[in-house]
């Protein structure tokens, strides 16, 4: 891998890690399309990694609402009266809602790092899910807001994002469409997946560091990865300005009719052999 495509690489997992469009998904077509075996122990955990540039962004970006709500999570932990506060609600829904993708990620980490990473996948999971966008921003009442939020909330959009661990379903799009069926409002839902994007991302950037360092240092290599990670970081704090600003006043209708327009050209290239599976 060549020091330019790590930064477009970092700069591309920086604009759509949290679009509801697929990091993953978009991050696996470019390194087909850069001539990488996609499924390489390198690749995939290069993939990953990168992730935390945009996680650090989020926790930057949330800076005031993470310093208020976990220390009202530790003293909820050994106070009783202080589990009435709101914050330690949302905290303790927080952790409870990162959960079910840790198992997920876990049991099916070979099919995850394997099966699942083919285009063929990644184009039907544009296409497939965003049906189920289009759906839940259709029946969305938008009736919920933060203060409404349960720990029930979380364990349900936490095991749907479980589905994002298929590239091209993306984790923001299915944390969102199950949020917004919950009847969530959409700068609720939206913020709520950045919440939910912290534990989960960052447990899996530090377990492929640790499991895969040898093979980036002889694939990749180390020098590009913390590159993309830093661009990842730069790139993401400005698009989690943006779309919060922007779901505030619009629907996801934008993210939708590009899913399918990306998916159904991937279809195509694949169809014609212009390009290659793996």
């Amino acid at each position: 891998m060549s020091l330019v495509e790590a930064i477009i690489l970092g700069a591309v997992e920086g604009v759509t890690e949290f679009l509801p469009v697929s990091s993953t998904g978009h991050l696996t077509i470019l390194e087909k399309l850069f001539g990488h075996t996609i499924d390489d122990p390198d690749i995939t955990a290069f993939t990953v990694i990168i992730q935390s540039g945009a996680v650090l962004a989020t926790i930057l970006f949330l800076r005031k609402d993470i310093a208020r709500v976990v220390p009202a999570f530790f003293k909820g932990l050994f106070n009783k009266s202080d589990r009435e506060h709101i914050d330690f609600k949302f905290g303790l829904a927080v952790l409870l809602g990162s959960i079910p993708i840790v198992i997920a990620a876990l049991l099916f980490k070979d099919a995850i790092e394997g099966t699942l990473r083919s285009l063929w996948f990644v184009a039907g999971a544009l296409i497939l899910w965003s049906g189920v966008m289009a759906f839940a921003d259709h029946a969305a009442t938008q009736i919920r807001h933060q203060d409404d939020v349960t720990w029930k909330d979380t364990l349900i959009i936490g095991t749907v994002q479980c589905m994002a661990l298929i590239p091209g379903i993306s984790r923001s799009g299915a944390t969102m469409s199950a949020g917004l069926l919950r009847d969530i409002d959409r700068v609720t839902v939206t913020k709520l997946s950045f919440f939910l994007s912290i534990p989960a991302l960052t447990g899996a950037s530090i377990l492929q560091g640790v499991s895969e360092a040898d093979r980036i240092s002889a694939g990749v290599g180390w020098t590009n990865t913390i590159v993309a990670t830093v661009v990842s970081f730069v790139v993401a704090y400005a698009s989690v300005t943006w779309l919060l600003k922007f779901v505030s006043k619009h629907s996801y209708s934008i993210f939708i009719f590009y899913r399918v327009a990306l998916g159904s050209l991937l279809l195509l290239l694949l169809a014609t052999d212009t390009i290659a599976a793996k």
